[in-house]
């Protein structure tokens, strides 16, 4: 028996019955070789890790555009709160944690530059339209590996997929990084908006304050017990209603004083102008995209998919260093 066996083999004795086990994969789309060391869901984990698409993610907006200051969150950040909310859940309930981090590891690698204002201009323009959740999946199918994608397990894609509100991730794992993701980005965008002077502590419902927390640390931490007391030993991933509706009435009050919130998102009526600027040339000009690009788009994709995939996988300073180099006129040196 190897390595990888014996650990598959002591994750039938100690977890849940309710876990999603290595060895009950449904396994990949490609069949390959399993890793003597690694079960499965380990070897995604590493995958997504190592990926461009997840080193990206350090220089793309979470909330603030371009913030001054090392302390605001950044996609990456938020991928990396998220994956320790859900492995706490899931340590919890004796779920598998390397499933668990595999998802949220890969769950934002669609994100496009400039957050979710960017995922806005991409969805106008595109006529497919644009999901940061089916672009994170295509990444890891198709995208990544010079084209080959990742060739993940079902388990860890179909939770990347469902990771939003409206999925239905099939697995008790995938259903944890539903509430890890929202959880991390309520209570880390509070933080980064206090930090910003867009809001106040004292600003936030005091009955909110009463009941979760004074602060972010104790609101997630009231927040997380209530999901592991309320799903223990079910066959599902829940919050108590009480719980549930303090989150909703938090998020709530996040989009009236944050999300929408001219002064903090003043900067944002410019990402559309960039976002089309880079969509349009590239369309009539497909060739100067990277071979791999230029190869979907004439193998079946076609140049609207190819020009969406490559604008999407920018960074915020790479997509404005590139519309500078094609629209900002350069000083004439002799």
């Amino acid at each position: 028996m190897n390595i990888r066996e014996q650990l598959e083999a002591r994750e039938q004795e100690y977890l849940s019955p309710l876990a999603s086990l290595s060895r009950n994969s449904k396994g990949r789309k490609v069949k390959e070789e399993e890793c003597d060391i690694r079960p499965c869901y380990q070897r995604d984990r590493d995958r997504i890790l190592h990926s461009k698409s997840f080193r990206r993610l350090k220089h793309k907006t979470q909330v603030f555009l371009d913030p001054v200051g090392d302390h605001y969150r950044t996609r990456l950040t938020h991928t990396l709160e998220v994956s320790q909310n859900a492995r706490t859940i899931c340590k919890a309930l004796m779920l598998n944690e390397d499933l668990v981090e595999a998802i949220a590891l890969g769950h934002d690698l669609g994100h496009p530059p400039f957050g979710h204002a960017g995922e806005r201009a991409l969805n106008e323009i595109n006529e497919e339209g644009f999901c940061h959740n089916e672009q994170s999946l295509r990444i890891v199918e198709v995208i990544e590996n010079e084209g080959r994608g990742l060739n993940l397990t079902f388990e860890v894609r179909d939770g990347i997929l469902n990771h939003k509100t409206a999925g239905r991730p099939s697995t008790l794992e995938g259903k944890i990084i539903r509430f890890s993701d929202k959880i991390a980005y309520i209570h880390h965008d509070i933080d980064d908006a206090i930090r910003a002077g867009v809001i106040t502590q004292d600003m936030i419902p005091r009955e909110i304050r009463s009941f979760l927390g004074e602060d972010s640390g104790t609101r997630l931490d009231s927040l997380m017990n209530s999901i592991i007391t309320t799903s223990w030993e079910r066959n599902d991933i829940a919050m108590d209603e009480a719980h549930l509706e303090a989150m909703m009435d938090l998020r709530k009050f996040m989009f009236e004083y944050v999300y929408t919130n001219p002064s903090a998102k003043k900067e944002e009526s410019k990402v559309k102008n960039i976002i089309e600027g880079l969509y349009d040339y590239y369309l009539v000009r497909y060739h100067e995209l990277p071979e791999d690009y230029i190869r979907r788009a004439e193998e079946g994709d076609g140049c609207e998919r190819a020009v969406c995939d490559y604008i999407a996988g920018m960074t915020d300073q790479y997509a404005i260093k590139k519309f500078e180099e094609i629209y900002v006129p350069k000083s004439w040196r002799y």
